[in-house]
């Protein structure tokens, strides 16, 4: 700030992580778009947890504080699905864990506050997003508030928050108090009344119903989601106490050309340098050479936070934005030729699925893709294959990978199988990352996923194609143990699945409830919301250590627990020497013999990180 000669700033923006000037980081996104509105922007990334000198040391800024978490939720980065603290967090420098607080919207607002009174304090990114009405909390294992009541912000922006964030520094510039700003989409606010909300709006059960009363959070959690539409959707109020939540709908997904805008930015791409001593920030490695494409997915799986964020309508950039951008890729000093990936939530969707909804937006009572495709469904992969093509000729760049999950049953959906077979023979590094998630139909269906048959003619297929073109590349899958529905024999027959498959995942999580999801509704409540009916939810330590372990059954540390959960599922026909055994019998140690017998191929390893969790 002293070398510019600025002697006063605009706004502050706070972070969770530590800061790295790309388009995949929030903090870097926002402050770059203020920025570009001719506005002066402070950065504070990871303050200090010990008071607010760290807030003081900016000094004031004259319009107001943007806080945000970071990438992730900050109890998902700081701890794992068993609740114990992680070792590391590559969000942070040299990996270094407990560098942020828990809730760290709470904290950084708290001290903002603190250090700013009088300030506008606005709360915003994946955090405050996901818990923007009152919402189970796993880690306290209770119903908490919406995080505006509890961060005192004085507003809270959900979802991809540029336009949002735009509208609300205008109008402060313009000397608006923040108390007036209660009129934009893809905010929340608090009020005395619900009569000041300026949209067509519907109420749910209150902070106080829904805490004492499942079957009213899961009624409430529905319609929130169903809420979350740009098209159709409509402000939802929840009181909490005397008070009343009032979240405005959505905003509109960004156009194309408001995409290509904040995907141009002139960002560094890097980390900021006084990272370097401590061995820089992990995270960036796996985006460093990336493009996004993309953002939205109307997969709609269950477990997944996406659909509550960043919403179902798909939203992509063009191809002269990306191709200037792969060009400033090729610049840069370590760059080896290689485009590790352009993709997004999904790497596949690159449209809307149907034109339908884009006037009447996404159906209330139907999925695009699940149980069964669409009528209505353009699964054309036609524009993202002349993408990737136009990528890889671009001059310097030697190959273009597709790194990010591929929704497999889109992809089938596409007849002329063109995209498939390209992607196997030009656009694949060793390995293909898909989600099957589980192997039984009921426990897909809680899910969100296409039943396995459809997997299986995946993997077929891509099976095929590989011979086809002389080519070894693995698929990567990833499975969930101990999702709602999921009993022990499910897990069983997943782990039988598995052997007769010839598959023995090195990634296997253990489901995690996050805010605002449905499972993490299921989980809780033990109710489907889309139905109101009971789902099975297994939630005892040793439950979910069992699922966990079937999954991984030919490891010889979850023998033990292999051989338990054979009991108590009642197959005991699973144990024994041979191929079509799980496990060896207890004997088998002093014998000399373990294992159940049968080779095996592992899926070749991939780095575990917290984004899996997300």
């Amino acid at each position: 700030m002293t070398e510019r000669g600025w002697y006063y700033y605009d706004f502050l923006v706070v972070g969770g992580d530590a800061y790295v000037d790309h388009p995949s980081f929030g903090t870097a996104v926002i402050a770059r778009v203020l920025e570009a509105d001719g506005y002066r922007v402070a950065v504070l990334a990871q303050p200090g947890r010990n008071g607010a000198a760290d807030f003081s040391a900016m000094g004031k800024p004259r319009f107001g504080v943007f806080v945000g978490a970071g990438n992730l939720d900050s109890m998902v980065a700081r701890y794992t699905a068993a609740k114990k603290p992680r070792s590391e967090d590559f969000y942070s420098p040299g990996k270094r864990a407990g560098l942020r607080p828990d809730r760290a919207s709470l904290a950084y607002c708290g001290l903002a506050r603190e250090a700013f009174p009088g300030v506008p304090v606005i709360l915003g990114g994946l955090e405050a997003s996901l818990r923007r009405f009152a919402h189970y909390d796993y880690w306290e294992d209770k119903v908490r508030r919406s995080f505006l009541f509890d961060s005192k912000a004085d507003l809270l922006v959900y979802g991809m928050g540029e336009t949002a964030t735009r509208e609300i520094a205008k109008r402060l510039r313009r000397g608006e108090p923040v108390g007036s700003v209660t009129d934009v989409r893809g905010t929340a606010f608090a009020a005395g009344s619900a009569d000041v909300c300026a949209f067509g709006s519907v109420a749910v059960a209150s902070f106080e119903e829904v805490s004492r009363d499942k079957r009213a959070y899961a009624a409430a959690n529905m319609t929130e989601y169903d809420e979350h539409d740009p098209v159709r959707g409509r402000a939802v109020i929840q009181k909490h106490g005397a008070r009343y939540l009032i979240v405005n709908p959505p905003q509109p997904p960004l156009s194309t050309e408001e995409f290509d805008r904040v995907g141009e930015l002139p960002y560094v791409r890097a980390p900021h340098p006084q990272y370097d001593a401590d061995g820089g920030v992990p995270a960036i490695e796996e985006v460093r050479f990336s493009l996004i494409h993309n953002r939205g997915c109307f997969g709609a799986c269950n477990f997944c936070s996406l659909a509550f964020h960043q919403g179902r309508m798909v939203t992509s950039r063009s191809h002269e934005s990306l191709m200037r951008e792969a060009k400033l890729l090729t610049e840069l000093p370590d760059f080896k030729g290689y485009i590790h990936d352009v993709g997004g939530p999904t790497a596949n969707f690159r449209r809307p699925s149907c034109q339908k909804q884009l006037k009447s937006g996404l159906c209330r009572d139907r999925n695009c893709l699940t149980p069964e495709p669409c009528a209505n469904l353009d699964a054309d992969h036609t524009d993202y294959l002349r993408l990737l093509r136009k990528l890889a000729a671009v001059p310097g760049v030697k190959k273009v990978f597709v790194r990010s999950g591929i929704r497999f049953d889109y992809l089938l959906a596409d007849k002329s199988g063109e995209f498939f077979a390209e992607l196997v023979k030009n656009h694949i590094s060793g390995q293909l990352k898909v989600a099957p998630e589980h192997c039984i139909d009921s426990v897909l269906g809680y899910m969100g996923k296409p039943r396995i048959e459809v997997y299986d003619r995946f993997a077929e297929k891509y099976a095929r194609l590989n011979d086809k073109y002389g080519k070894r590349q693995y698929i990567v899958p990833y499975l969930i143990s101990s999702h709602p529905g999921s009993r022990l024999t499910d897990a069983v027959a997943l782990a039988e699945y598995l052997k007769k498959t010839g598959r023995v995942p090195e990634q296997v999580q253990d489901f995690y409830p996050t805010p605002g999801t449905l499972s993490t509704c299921m989980y809780y409540t033990g109710i489907d919301p889309r139905t109101m009916r009971e789902v099975y939810v297994p939630k005892t330590p040793r439950e979910k250590s069992m699922q966990r372990a079937l999954l991984q059954w030919n490891r010889p540390e979850k023998r033990g627990l292999v051989l338990a959960a054979l009991r108590e599922a009642g197959r005991g026909d699973l144990i024994g020497f041979g191929k079509r055994y799980l496990a060896a019998p207890e004997s088998a140690n002093k014998a000399g013999r373990s294992g159940g017998g049968g080779e095996v191929k592992p899926e070749k390893p991939v780095r575990k990180s917290a984004k899996r969790d997300g």
